[in-house]
C-alpha cells in the first residue's frame, strides 16, 4: 500500500505541475479533442471524470496529457485489483492476482517513466516505456490464460480502458516522430562510464566479485553475488564473474538492479540451467531460468538453459525486460519458447538460440545480429516455428529482427516443417534481414496463427536473405508479407535505426553492424 501511496503522490505531482485547471472547458470541447484519438470513449469517460485536465491545443501537452489519462487509469485499476484478493478462493486465482499486480505495478512505472521522459527525453525513449506499460498489461492477460482462470476473472482482473489510452498515447507519440524524427549521435549513455567500454572485448574483465562451485571464488552461487551486488554502494558497471560449471539456479535480476554483467568462461562451459515449464504447472512468463528487468544487463559468454523438454510445452531459458541490454557470445537453448525478448530495446550478438516452437518471442525492440539460430525436434507431429512476435499496438516501436545469421537444423530435428514465424498478436512484426535459411524453412515461410488472424495487420518482412530455403517465389501471399526489395525500406530495422544502438552499444565495447 506504500508503494500504491507513493505513485499516488508523484502521479498527483505531475497533474498539478503540468495541467493547470479550466473551469471553462466543456463537454464539446472535450469530444472534440478525443475524437482524435483511436479510442475517443474511454479519452471522453476519463477527462470528464477528472475536471482538472484542459483541453490542449499543442502537441506537446496532447502527448502529457494522453499520458496522464492512461496513469490515472492505472492507478484506478490497480486499486480495484487489490480489492479483488477477499473474493478470490481458488489458488490459481490468487497465483493470477499476485502476479497480474505485480505487471500493474510495472506498467504504472513505465507510465511515470513515460511523462517524465516526455518532459525532458527523446520520443523515442517515450515511445520504448509506453510500449513496455502496454506489453506488461498484456503479459497479466497471458498468465491468466497459462494459469486456466475463468474469463469472467479475467474481466475483473483486467481494464480495457488501461490498454486503449495507453494505445491512445502511443498513436500521439508515434504523430509527433514523423514530425520530429529520432536523431541519433555516436555518444556514451550516462549510465555507463568509459572505463566500462570495452568489457565485452577483454579476454577477462575484472570482476568485482567471482562466482565458483569448487570454492575458488567469493560465493558458490550466483544467486548470492546478485544480493552482494545489489547491496552495493557503487553505480557503475558491476561485473560478476562465473567460473566454468552447470549452475541449477532461478534467477531474478530486478528492476533496482543496473548495470550488471555476468561474464562465464564459454557458453559450453557456464551453464545456467532449470526446468520449470507451463505442462509443470507455472505461467509462461514465471518459466523463466533467468529473468530480467534491471537496466543495462550485459551477459558474455554463458548458456541460459531451460531442460524441460518439448512434452512440457512453454518453458523459457532468459526472459529480458531489460533496457539497454546485450548478450554476447551467449547460449540459449530450450524447446518451446526458449528466449523471452519480453520489452525494450535488445541486442544479441554472436549467440546460439536453440528451440522448437516460437522459441524467439516477445514484444522488445530487438536485433539479433551474427546469430547462429537451430531448429530441434517437436514433441509429436508439431510444426516449428522460429519467431512469434507479441506487438499489440500499431503504434509501439516493437519487433524481432534477425540480421545477418544462419538458420540450421538442430541434430535430432527430422522431417518436422519449420516456419521463420507466426502472428501471436495483431500487429506482430518480424523481418530477416541477409540472413542464410537452409532447406528446412518450408517454401511458403511463415505459419498462420489462426485462421485469418493479424494477417492484414502484422508485418513480416525478408530482405536479401540466401540459401536454399530463402527462396521467396512460394511464400505466403498475406497482405502484411513483404519481400522487401528497397535499402531505405529495409534500413529501418537496422540496429541504428531501430533500436537507436548507435546512442548506447558502442559503450557496451560489442562490435556491431549499424547499417544493412
Amino acid at each position: 500500500m506504500a508503494t500504491k501511496f507513493g505513485l499516488s503522490v508523484l502521479f498527483i505531482s505531475f497533474c498539478s505541475l503540468f495541467s493547470p485547471t479550466l473551469s471553462s472547458i466543456t463537454y464539446n470541447e472535450i469530444d472534440s479533442w478525443c475524437s482524435k484519438t483511436p479510442h475517443p470513449e474511454p479519452c471522453k469517460y476519463s477527462m470528464k471524470q477528472n475536471p482538472s485536465h484542459f483541453i490542449p491545443n499543442q502537441e506537446f501537452e496532447s502527448r502529457k496529457v494522453a499520458i496522464e489519462l492512461a496513469l490515472q487509469s492505472a492507478l484506478t485499476a490497480q486499486n480495484h485489483h487489490q480489492r479483488l484478493w477477499p473474493t478470490l478462493r481458488i489458488e490459481k486465482e490468487k497465483n493470477a492476482w499476485k502476479h497480474c499486480l505485480n505487471f500493474y505495478n510495472k506498467t504504472i512505472d513505465e507510465l511515470i517513466l513515460a511523462l517524465a521522459s516526455n518532459i525532458k527525453s527523446t520520443n523515442f525513449n517515450t515511445q520504448t516505456w509506453l510500449s513496455a506499460a502496454s506489453t506488461y498489461l498484456e503479459s497479466c492477460k497471458d498468465t491468466i490464460n497459462d494459469l486456466g482462470v475463468s474469463g469472467s476473472m479475467l474481466s475483473l482482473m483486467m481494464s480495457n480502458n488501461v490498454s486503449k489510452l495507453i494505445t491512445n498515447s502511443l498513436a500521439l507519440h508515434n504523430k509527433a516522430s514523423s514530425v520530429f524524427p529520432q536523431t541519433y549521435q555516436d555518444d556514451f549513455p550516462t549510465w555507463v562510464k568509459a572505463a566500462d567500454r570495452k568489457l565485452l572485448q577483454e579476454p577477462s574483465p575484472s570482476p568485482d566479485l567471482v562466482v565458483a562451485q569448487d570454492g575458488s571464488g567469493d560465493y558458490s552461487i550466483i544467486k548470492a553475488a546478485l544480493e552482494a551486488a545489489e547491496k552495493s554502494s557503487g553505480n557503475g558497471r558491476f561485473v560478476i564473474y562465473i567460473k566454468s560449471g552447470v549452475y541449477k539456479e532461478y534467477l531474478e535480476i530486478g528492476k533496482k538492479l543496473e548495470n550488471i554483467m555476468l561474464v562465464g568462461d564459454g557458453m559450453t562451459k557456464t551453464i545456467i540451467t532449470g526446468n520449470k515449464s507451463l505442462g509443470g504447472g507455472v505461467d509462461t512468463f514465471h518459466t523463466a531460468t533467468v529473468g530480467v528487468d534491471g537496466q543495462g544487463f550485459i551477459a558474455r559468454d554463458i548458456t541460459f538453459q531451460n531442460t524441460a523438454g518439448p512434452q512440457n510445452h512453454q518453458a523459457v531459458a532468459l526472459r529480458s525486460s531489460s533496457d539497454y541490454s546485450v548478450f554476447y557470445r551467449c547460449g540459449f537453448e530450450g524447446y518451446q519458447d526458449t528466449l523471452y525478448v519480453h520489452s525494450k530495446r535488445q541486442f544479441y550478438r554472436e549467440c546460439s538460440i536453440y528451440g522448437t516452437i516460437d522459441f524467439i518471442f516477445g514484444d522488445a525492440a530487438v536485433v539479433l545480429q551474427n546469430c547462429m539460430i537451430y531448429v530441434r525436434r517437436p514433441f509429436g507431429s508439431q510444426n516449428n516455428v522460429i519467431t512469434a512476435q507479441g506487438r499489440s499496438c500499431p503504434y509501439t516501436n516493437t519487433g524481432i529482427v534477425i540480421h545477418n545469421s544462419q538458420v540450421f537444423s538442430a541434430e535430432d530435428l527430422g522431417s518436422s516443417k519449420t516456419y521463420l514465424g507466426r502472428p501471436w498478436r495483431k500487429y506482430s512484426r518480424t523481418v530477416f534481414l541477409s540472413t542464410y535459411l537452409d532447406s528446412l524453412v518450408d517454401p511458403a515461410g511463415w505459419l498462420e496463427w489462426d485462421g485469418n488472424f493479424a494477417l492484414n495487420t502484422l508485418y513480416y518482412g525478408e530482405y536479401k536473405n540466401t540459401g536454399p530455403g530463402a527462396s521467396t517465389s512460394g511464400r505466403v501471399k498475406w497482405p502484411g508479407y513483404k519481400v522487401i526489395t528497397s535499402a531505405e525500406e529495409a534500413s529501418k530495422f537496422t540496429v541504428a535505426n531501430f533500436i537507436g544502438g548507435r546512442s548506447w552499444l558502442p559503450a557496451t565495447g560489442v562490435q556491431f553492424a549499424a547499417g544493412l
